[in-house]
């Protein structure tokens, strides 16, 4: 019988947190190794480096955000790019409830590979117990 791998989606926050060195940093690492190992796979939405992107540049400047961008894709991550049966479950999850687009996408791709979301985002909480979640500590400033 084959070995089904845990398989987890990494919303905005965690893959900030992580480059960010912030509190459960070190959670998303081990993740990652554990990916480099091919113990776990890893998702990312499209719409993270999107974010990742804008949230950056509002902070530093060009050359910080592209060199995020590429630590992002040199990650052992699957970056999921926009499909119609993603399109079509984002946009159910945002009109059921008050959460970003950005938000539904990452929810309608851990839906999509029955994923653990891993996030520190409270809107996220909308939509629990929908998805399963590993929840990082939650910034308190």
């Amino acid at each position: 019988m084959k070995e089904t791998k845990e398989i987890y989606v990494l919303d905005t926050s965690a893959i900030l947190t992580y480059i960010e060195n912030e509190e459960g940093a070190e959670y998303v690492e081990n993740l990652l190794i554990k990916a480099e190992k091919e113990d776990v796979i890893i998702y990312v939405a499209f719409i993270s480096l999107t974010e990742v992107y804008y949230i950056t540049m509002r902070e530093r400047d060009e050359s910080v955000v592209l060199r995020r961008v590429e630590l992002i894709k040199s990650l052992v991550v699957r970056v999921e790019e926009s499909k119609e049966y993603l399109n079509l479950l984002a946009g159910k999850l945002k009109a059921a409830n008050r959460i970003s687009l950005a938000d539904a996408y990452v929810a309608a791709l851990c839906h999509k590979h029955n994923a653990i979301l891993v996030h520190k985002d409270p809107e996220f909480e909308k939509i629990l117990p929908s998805v399963k979640e590993y929840r990082l500590t939650y910034k308190t400033s």
